[in-house]
């Protein structure tokens, strides 16, 4: 035998071959298992404030076929045609304002809540007693909730 095949053969060699190849492939798994744990879960704020404040009225898909919609004196507004009921555009101050509960004084004949006062009224809670601002806290929760709206709308 050369000493090439002899040291192919030798039982330390395979065993140390065996071991690195082993170590790689453990720690191969163990950095996917790793990278794949550490993504953060997605969070879709609009959706989640949708799902949470409106689609009891307009529905999950926002089209006013929520499981309240029935019960309510002025159907919800079918949210997916804003745009194109616009002229393609989506009319994000009159939504606002909508939202916000300034459009109509007091709300007016509308069944739908001003979310502004409630989120207004909700930002102690979230700020646990340190500084906020609840107008500010109020606008984002709107602009979260009219930016989820936008992809509602159909083309």
């Amino acid at each position: 035998m050369s000493r090439v095949q002899k040291n192919l053969l030798n039982p330390k060699k395979i065993l140390k071959i065996i071991f690195y190849l082993g170590l790689i492939f453990v720690l191969t798994f163990a950095f996917i298992s790793l990278s794949n744990a550490q993504k953060p879960p997605k969070v879709d704020l609009g959706k989640h404030e949708f799902e949470s404040r409106c689609a009891s009225c307009h529905g999950r898909s926002g089209k006013g076929d929520g499981w309240l919609a029935d019960f309510l004196i002025v159907r919800p507004t079918d949210l997916t045609v804003l745009a194109r009921n616009n002229g393609g555009v989506l009319p994000t101050d009159r939504l606002y304002q909508s939202i916000w509960g300034n459009s109509v004084p007091l709300h007016g004949p509308s069944d739908m809540p001003a979310w502004g006062r409630t989120y207004r009224r909700e930002a102690p809670e979230v700020y646990f007693g340190g500084p906020y601002y609840p107008d500010i806290y109020a606008q984002g929760r709107i602009l979260v909730l009219i930016e989820y709206i936008s992809r509602l709308q159909v083309k």
